[in-house]
């Protein structure tokens, strides 16, 4: 997005250069990456930076209001309703797509946003990686708000850790050494030194939770929680010590409610010109916009773009028979901003990542992600078999 950075990047870039960066990320890790990484960073200028911290601000000032949890008790589902629900939700996700106004401007565009943790240790390795393979300017950074890589590690770790002992910290998962982001959570394991337990491991005593720690049955105190409650649908006859919804006497680090409080359900009560137009389905008393094909019909409860509709017609919506459990928002146009070394160009998405400590009156912006496509929808399955797409990193201009 910065002509002449780009037009750098792609004159330096090689196929062999690419092929050693990926193998050094590789060898940071126990096992070979489960995803694609695109062969670019993104270099985001500070026109477009202001604008999507301001648009982030906009969203925080809603969801820090003393009316927020009020507003979203019905987010979260009855039979997966977790007791001991902190005061705000640990972490903060919101994705934006890039788009191009009518002036050829660079603005964003809220696509979606979670309450839930996302990539801060592989972010954090692949940002460094980038910035040994190529020459990334010394005035753009991945982190924000004076943060360096240090400060970035002791933010999180008083985040995750506070002042517990470590071994009585750990990451939640559902098999995680199986799980395609599983180098997250090696890399968390290096920067802050919690390990990741899988959730048929965790053993339950009344209201203690405990896991055998190098052969030794230790006490949880923390969780910090990886695990949502769509992934245990994949396997309907899990059988667990734990259930998620036990009353238990741990803290949650990203508490399971806020995944379902901080999501598409927050979208309708969002008000920004970065903001594309959003409603329940049930909000609608009969008459539905004229214009459907302009909208996107989206499922409250889905992970990873499941059910979601691009091609929305009357009758779909007339036939639905949960309408409060739909949103239906105004189709974003991701425009190819990022130009590849074969003279096309790529859509991206830029994820801005949050954390919010315990004791602290708003969340603080930390650092980012981002996602390359060339297809349809971003994600991996729309985009399989091409180049130049999948997770990378934002550099932004100071």
């Amino acid at each position: 997005m910065q002509k002449e950075i780009r037009a750098s990047f792609n004159q330096s870039f090689s196929e062999v250069k690419y092929q050693e960066f990926l193998a050094d990320l590789n060898n940071a890790t126990q096992g070979s990456l489960e995803f694609r990484v695109a062969e670019t960073p993104v270099f985001v200028p500070k026109s477009l930076k202001d604008k999507l911290i301001s648009t982030c601000e906009s969203i925080i000032d809603v969801i820090a209001g003393d009316d927020f949890k009020a507003k979203t008790d019905k987010a979260i589902p009855t039979e997966q309703n977790v007791p001991n629900e902190n005061e705000h939700t640990s972490f903060l996700a919101i994705d934006f797509a890039v788009c191009q106004d009518d002036q050829g401007e660079f603005v964003p565009q809220l696509i979606e946003l979670q309450g839930f943790p996302s990539l801060f240790g592989f972010q954090y390795l692949l940002s460094e990686t980038f910035q040994k393979h190529y020459n990334i300017p010394d005035d753009y950074d991945f982190l924000f708000n004076d943060f360096d890589r240090k400060s970035y590690i002791d933010a999180f770790k008083k985040l995750v850790v506070s002042d517990e002992q470590l071994e009585n910290v750990i990451i939640l998962e559902i098999y995680p050494e199986k799980q395609k982001t599983r180098v997250d959570f090696e890399v968390t394991e290096k920067l802050i030194g919690v390990k990741a337990v899988c959730l048929t491991k965790i053993i339950k005593e009344g209201r203690k939770l405990f896991y055998i720690n190098d052969g030794v049955k230790t006490p949880i105190h923390r969780i910090y929680n990886r695990l949502i409650f769509d992934d245990l649908t994949n396997f309907p006859d899990l059988r667990t010590a734990f259930s998620l919804t036990d009353d238990v006497d741990v803290e949650w680090i990203g508490h399971p409610n806020w995944f379902f409080r901080i999501s598409k359900y927050t979208m309708p009560f969002l008000n920004n010109p970065y903001i594309p137009e959003c409603r329940f389905l049930s909000d609608y008393t009969g008459k539905f916009p004229e214009n459907l094909s302009d909208y996107v019909l989206k499922p409250l409860f889905s992970f990873a773009g499941t059910g979601v509709k691009i091609n929305v017609s009357e009758s779909d919506l007339t036939t639905i028979t949960d309408p409060e459990n739909y949103i239906l928002q105004k189709k974003v146009k991701y425009e190819p901003v990022i130009q590849t070394t074969d003279g096309s160009a790529v859509k991206c998405e830029i994820r801005m990542l949050y954390i919010w400590q315990k004791d602290e009156a708003r969340p603080i912006l930390l650092s980012n992600l981002a996602r390359l496509s060339r297809g349809e929808m971003i994600g991996v399955r729309f985009n399989k078999d091409f180049d130049w797409v999948g997770g990378s990193v934002c550099f932004m201009e100071r």
